[in-house]
């Protein structure tokens, strides 16, 4: 336990520093500096002035133009009712137990999927949000796609290929993510509005209490303006993390007493990344993500995914979060064999389902892999 606590801090006074500040940049760096500062210690960076040369930056932020250039176009929408899409929510039959809630989800004209996101005053208990990953900027958006580079050509250079995926967002100030990582390296550029961000480096996975949960997914009816929120039938979990940084005053108390690790360890990297503005956020950091809406009532982001290497950092990774982690004055020990994908020569990645992205389909290994659950004792 000792061992692993002393991980995070060792992080930040080797590679990450001790400020809770994102380094920021004037001007976008070349490939050399961002691969050579950013990409290879897996560290974050905003970059200003960034995106002043699109059309998008002047044209994105009048929903007029918006609405004219999709006006004959159908996007997915995503329907909450409380803007919290892909996160815990209260467990829809058992009492003081929670689920992993996804959205609904439906196909609607963008000019009235617009007009819900920038007066959310008038849809009481209905938060929609314009999102569609899988690359949905050039398949739903397409008409949009001559306002914005076709990818970052810094970072392009810089990691070796283009995108894998472009994905648009438009939400407003209702819309939260909850604590997740991704399997990309991520360019998100601001277009219109803010995102706030928390961010913690994957050594610190144990603070985020990844635990399974039942899957369930809202139904929203428009006849009665209500929601439902079903288990899935077969039943299904999904590993989420469990921790809410900012809990309400009523639960605020039972939080920090559930979840020390997180509220008692270091602080989370916070930032604000402003219209006109690029975070690199390095694959496989959690990152908890809020919004301010800019003039329009809408914030709009586009964000590029870039498929990360997986090497011996993802490796490390992986070992790490197959450590248990035990009641504090217990040695650690690795987690059951049920919990951690154990791979023979040509067999499938079972990968966990929490990494919604990419992985290597087939590794080939020499020899089965086993391991030893010790006892903390020894």
């Amino acid at each position: 336990m000792k061992e692993v606590e002393s991980l995070w801090e060792e992080v930040r006074e080797l590679s990450l520093g001790n400020s809770t500040q994102v380094e920021r940049l004037e001007l976008p760096p070349s490939p050399v500096q961002f691969l050579r500062d950013f990409v290879s210690p897996n560290k974050p960076c905003i970059i200003s002035n960034a995106l002043l040369h699109w059309p998008a930056f002047a044209l994105w932020s009048c929903n007029d133009y918006l609405g004219r250039a999709l006006a004959s176009t159908e996007v997915s929408v995503h329907l909450t009712p409380n803007g919290r899409a892909d996160s815990l929510a209260p467990h829809p039959t058992e009492l003081s137990s929670f689920c992993f809630a996804s959205a609904h989800v439906q196909q609607m004209p963008f000019t009235d999927v617009l007009h819900l996101i920038s007066n959310p005053e008038r849809n009481k208990d209905l938060v929609a949000y314009a999102q569609q990953q899988n690359d949905c900027f050039h398949a739903e958006y397409a008409a949009l796609a001559s306002d914005c580079e076709a990818h970052i050509d810094w970072a392009t250079e810089a990691l070796g290929c283009f995108p894998e995926a472009v994905n648009l967002w438009i939400g407003n100030h209702l819309s939260e993510t909850s604590f997740h990582k991704d399997h990309y390296e991520n360019l998100y550029a601001v277009v219109s509005g803010e995102k706030h961000f928390l961010l913690l480096p994957p050594t610190d996975v144990h603070r985020l209490y990844i635990r399974e949960y039942p899957a369930a997914k809202y139904s929203y009816f428009q006849d009665t303006g209500e929601f439902d929120l079903k288990l899935e039938d077969p039943i299904r979990y999904v590993p989420w993390c469990s921790v809410n940084p900012f809990p309400s005053l009523r639960t605020e108390g039972k939080e920090m007493n559930d979840f020390p690790l997180y509220f008692n360890g270091p602080m989370p990297f916070e930032c604000t990344v402003k219209t006109g503005e690029i975070l690199y956020l390095p694959s496989m950091w959690f990152h908890y993500v809020r919004q301010t809406p800019g003039p329009s009532g809408c914030t709009i982001a586009i964000n590029y995914w870039y498929d990360m290497q997986f090497d011996v950092k993802y490796a490390y990774f992986n070992f790490l979060q197959s450590i248990r982690l035990p009641p504090r004055g217990q040695g650690a020990c690795l987690t059951d064999l049920s919990s951690v994908a154990m791979l023979k020569k040509n067999e499938v990645f079972k990968r966990d389902p929490q990494d919604s992205k990419k992985l290597p389909l087939c590794w080939k290994w020499k020899k089965k892999i086993t391991a030893i659950a010790r006892d903390p004792a020894d």
